[in-house]
């Protein structure tokens, strides 16, 4: 299966070279975050897409001095809502109707159970849950990277709290959840690059109930 082989390609680079990817392929692997599926289909998250160099370079200290946050080609920011409102909650729904022309009943009466439910829960609770679904899109946008045969580097590892504070997100209703850079390779500077790829066996991660 040709993803399948992309995605034995596909690694974490741990060094990029700088070169620009084309945009038509930076649309493509956005796409697929935006077309991720998520809790309620409420898409609790945005993304930042980050070429600022100036941006990079303030990011790059509070995220372990990774030099793939500098040398890569686009920075993605995937920030979670800091909290589930009744407006952020009613724009969904609202969209939803619009598009689709019409209202439903059971749609309408689940549109009040969120409303009655996630507004009153503590705020870090719901960060949480906004985080998770802010990671589905990750997934399918390291996937669609591959595909691109485009190098990414999904990192947790950085300061959240300065990321807010560079990219001002807390005054947005935001937090940031993970970076991803997105770009090419180095294969001359980068340790893992010809590492086999290593992963559990299927019998070891794999169980079948019949």
């Amino acid at each position: 299966m040709e993803l399948l082989d992309k995605l034995h390609w596909r690694y974490a680079a741990k060094a990029m070279n700088g070169q620009a990817v084309s945009q038509d392929k930076i649309d493509n692997i956005i796409e697929a975050a935006r077309l991720a599926p998520t809790s309620s289909g409420l898409q609790p998250f945005e993304i930042m897409v980050i070429t600022n160099q100036e941006l990079k370079e303030k990011i790059r200290p509070v995220a372990w001095d990774q030099s793939v946050v500098t040398e890569c080609s686009h920075l993605l920011v995937f920030a979670a809502w800091d909290h589930y409102t009744k407006d952020r909650i009613n724009y969904m729904f609202d969209l939803t109707n619009e598009i689709r022309g019409f209202k439903n009943e059971g749609w309408e009466n689940y549109r009040q159970q969120l409303l009655n439910t996630y507004p009153q829960q503590d705020p870090e609770e719901n960060f949480k849950h906004a985080s998770k679904q802010a990671y589905i899109a990750l997934g399918m946008a390291m996937v669609a990277a591959a595909y691109e045969k485009v190098d990414c580097t999904p990192m947790e590892g950085f300061s959240a709290d300065k990321v807010d504070e560079i990219l001002e997100l807390r005054e947005k209703g935001l937090r940031s959840a993970v970076l991803l850079p997105i770009g090419y390779r180095a294969p001359e500077d980068d340790w893992l690059v010809d590492l086999v790829k290593v992963r559990k066996p299927t019998e070891d991660l794999i169980t079948e109930l019949k």
